[in-house]
């Protein structure tokens, strides 16, 4: 029996979905300071979970994924901002402010702490890599950060 192994890195979609969060306080919050995220979207992923599955020589591999274009949340911030025509600036809190804001929005004190130190583990480097073996398997470059901001807006 053939096996291999996806390493999903950062999902785009851990950020875009607290895009509307950030409209209606009038800022993106975050812990990881200017620490460079490479994120991919669940359909990159996706896509390269097919791409293995249906090709061959892969048997034994293991394949750490992760989109080609790191940004920071500041350009996240910046993006969505470009958007929606309006400064929606990002505020890096300490982690302790963050997780307590996200408690605030109903998230439990565990996976409340467990967001603040990814974003802490961000700032340290912990999701950045630049290996481009997503883009390699899948055919075709991740889908940018533009896009991914525009679909999360798209769909609310």
């Amino acid at each position: 029996m053939n096996h291999f192994m996806l390493r999903n890195g950062w999902y785009s979609e851990n950020h875009t979905a607290s895009i509307p969060a950030a409209l209606q306080a009038g800022f993106f919050a975050g812990s990881a300071g200017d620490g460079r995220i490479s994120a991919a979207t669940r359909a990159d992923f996706a896509d390269a979970a097919v791409a293995v599955l249906a090709g061959e020589g892969h048997d034994g591999k293991v394949y750490e994924l992760a989109g080609d274009a790191p940004y920071t949340l500041s350009e996240l911030a910046a993006e969505l901002s470009r958007q929606v025509g309006r400064e929606i600036p990002y505020r890096n809190l300490p982690p302790a402010e963050y997780a307590a804001l996200l408690r605030e929005a109903g998230i439990s004190d565990a996976y409340a702490e467990a967001i603040a130190q990814f974003d802490v583990d961000a700032s340290t480097g912990a999701l950045f890599d630049d290996g481009r073996e997503l883009s390699r398997l899948i055919g075709r470059p991740t889908t940018p950060l533009a896009d991914a901001v525009a679909e999360a807006l798209a769909n609310g």
